[in-house]
């Protein structure tokens, strides 16, 4: 494959998920369907900055947002096939850290 093909299209998947939280927002959004509150509390993260990320990944559509006209309103988080595709990305990532990258302290 040319050069020229690959790298643009690596380096805009690598500065996608190399932005501050989203891997977690993806490793967390593997296990399932979930409400805002419940990534928020599970990843030590401001509302306003999940949402900015959520709303990134859902343009990239990677995350699907889904509304329920309840009262009050339910709105729940989802990969989409897309988003599931990083599965083996984000697994291998996580193995490499746990034999390679010492916790901090």
């Amino acid at each position: 494959m040319n050069q020229n093909t690959l790298c643009p299209r690596f380096e805009k998947a690598m500065k996608l998920i190399s932005q501050r939280w989203t891997g977690l927002i993806i490793s967390q959004l593997l296990t399932g369907t979930q409400r805002f509150c419940t990534i928020e509390s599970s990843i030590p993260i401001s509302g306003r900055l999940l949402s900015e990320r959520l709303k990134d990944l859902e343009k990239e559509g990677i995350v699907r947002r889904e509304v329920f006209p309840e009262t009050p309103v339910r709105i729940e988080y989802s990969l989409t096939d897309k988003g599931l595709a990083l599965r083996p990305v984000i697994k291998e990532l996580e193995k490499w850290s746990q034999e390679w990258i010492e916790a901090e302290t």
